[in-house]
């Protein structure tokens, strides 16, 4: 079945089912916890995780792509996400 997907297609994939499986387990512990305080800890860990989902999945995407574009648009676009991810941290 997997010979089917391309292996950066499958990558790009499962990175996404471990974002959102992390996204579900810090729901139950938050739900466990039943604190403000300890589920406000334990949400900051997602702070961290869906950046390095983000560029990992298209770090993946690029390297797959690497043939079919120029080097230049590659750093373009990885110029493009440093500038949402200093968009969405920034006060």
């Amino acid at each position: 079945m997997f010979h089917l997907f391309e292996k950066a297609v499958l990558g790009m994939a499962f990175l996404r089912f471990f974002s959102g499986s992390f996204e579900i387990l810090v729901a139950a512990i938050i739900l466990k916890y039943n604190d403000v305080e300890k589920a406000l800890i334990v949400n900051s860990t997602l702070a961290f995780v869906g950046p390095v989902i983000l560029i990992a999945t298209t770090t993946i995407g690029l390297v797959g792509l690497a043939e079919k574009i120029s080097f230049q648009k590659i750093i373009l676009i990885f110029c493009g996400l440093a500038c949402i991810l200093y968009g969405v941290k920034s006060n």
